[in-house]
């Protein structure tokens, strides 16, 4: 028998805009659908999940009509609140639930939102069972013979706080640190943590409104958090996405460090201290001087296809422990089987010790180019014989200096071409060149 297909989730989840491709409808057919496929796989005769969310507007509705779904079919449902998507693995695993799902658009505007499901491993389910689920929103499932409970994990805040605190055990009496928290899921628990380790914190972005996530702050626009840091004495600034599973450093003089840089830095150091556990995993949109720098750190690099649960594959294949994506989304397996951004802020620290990052850095990157096509249907371009053709040239006169990229959007109606060479202008000239045949091609 086939394994069914995934037309609905993407690379993380189902994402879209709320009303047009997320409606109540569907989040409330994805909770029956996954409790149901829990009963089935697993034997599961009430399961119990965990749900979270970030702070968009449309985040409750979405909420309880999940949690109307999961009850329908029988499962007992938990409210975790407002937390950020890494907190759902941690707590699923720490108190034995069978499936956590999280209520958020990671750095999308307010006006999207997703719906993503968590194992009761902490892990994100793979793609053969997200088909599954899929396949039982199409073809759903009679309701149970009783319907489940939905009550509120009134723990749920302080256990993902203890999670960070009982793994990082850092004093950083003496540091000052600003944190940009995107108006999103971060904006309570990231000063939180920073404070009870010892730091004086200077919080941005902590007032969500239900429309202000991600807009003009977070990891998707450093230009505040960077302003920030270099007008006042902080040493350093974290700014993390709407849900809190990025995040992206600037230095004291408000100079962006992205997850290559922060992942070459953590590699280095563990390598250096014999604790790295392997090598690294990340995505085939990692720079070109992320590898140098790694061969020059005698580090092993396993390149996956874009995507956190992609690295998250190769290092438990592996048995490694770090990896991560350019975006800022960084695993370290031995605390959380998915990326965190307050972790990922503090695996940094306990790598620099006393260093200032701007000293600290440990690769040079090479010009890269990223432009986002907008298309009608993303996965033609499969077919776009001509686009590939142009691609192998490029690659081939880039080899040595540079790459040519391009590949669909797991979650929006893009194409995504990306180019790196030896000057920023030679990127740019390519990478425009390739997208324009791109927009041709389909349209």
């Amino acid at each position: 028998m086939s394994t069914p297909t995934r037309t609905l989730f993407g690379t993380d989840g189902v994402r879209g805009r709320v009303g047009e491709k997320l409606t109540a409808e569907l989040a409330l057919a994805i909770g029956r659908a996954g409790t149901e496929s829990l009963r089935r796989s697993k034997g599961v005769d009430r399961p119990r999940v965990l749900i979270v969310r970030d702070t968009r507007e449309s985040g409750p509705m979405l909420e309880a009509a999940l949690a109307a779904g999961i009850a329908e079919a029988g499962g007992e449902v938990y409210l975790g609140g407002v937390l950020p998507t890494p907190a759902a693995a941690l707590i699923s695993r720490h108190h034995g639930f069978d499936m956590a799902a999280v209520v958020s658009a990671s750095h999308n505007p307010f006006h999207d939102n997703g719906i993503k499901l968590f194992g009761g491993d902490g892990g994100k389910l793979d793609d053969a069972t997200e088909a599954g689920v899929e396949a039982l929103i199409h073809e759903p499932p009679a309701p149970a013979a009783s319907p489940g409970r939905i009550s509120e994990l009134l723990s749920a805040e302080q256990d993902y706080l203890r999670a960070l605190e009982s793994y990082f055990r850092l004093d950083l009496s003496g540091l000052k640190v600003a944190l940009d928290c995107a108006n999103g899921a971060t904006h309570r628990v990231a000063g939180e943590i920073f404070t009870r380790l010892g730091a004086e914190v200077e919080l941005l972005a902590i007032e969500p409104d239900g429309r202000n996530i991600n807009d003009g702050c977070g990891s998707t626009s450093l230009d505040l958090l960077s302003a920030h840091v270099a007008g006042s004495d902080a040493a350093i600034g974290f700014a993390f996405d709407g849900d809190g599973d990025r995040v992206l450093a600037v230095d004291a003089d408000g100079v962006a460090f992205d997850g290559d840089e922060m992942i070459a830095l953590v590699a280095a150091e563990r390598a250096r201290r014999g604790n790295l556990g392997g090598g690294v995993a990340v995505t085939v949109m990692s720079n070109y001087g992320f590898h140098q720098a790694m061969k020059e750190a005698g580090v092993e690099v396993e390149i996956t296809s874009v995507g956190d649960r992609y690295v998250l594959e190769a290092l438990r294949e592996k048995r490694w422990i770090l990896g991560g994506e350019q975006s800022g989304h960084i695993i370290s397996s031995d605390y959380a089987p998915t990326g965190d951004g307050i972790a990922a802020a503090l695996m940094l620290l306990e790598a620099l010790g006393d260093r200032e990052l701007a000293a600290a850095r440990e690769m040079e990157k090479l010009p890269q180019v990223l432009v986002n096509v907008e298309v009608t249907d993303r996965e033609a371009i499969a077919g776009a014989a001509s686009v590939w053709a142009e691609v192998d040239r490029l690659n081939e006169e880039l080899e040595g200096q540079g790459r040519v990229l391009l590949r669909p959007s797991g979650t929006e109606p893009l194409v995504r071409v990306m180019a790196e060479a030896p000057t920023e202008d030679r990127a740019r000239e390519i990478c425009d060149s390739l997208a324009g045949l791109v927009r041709t091609e389909l349209g």
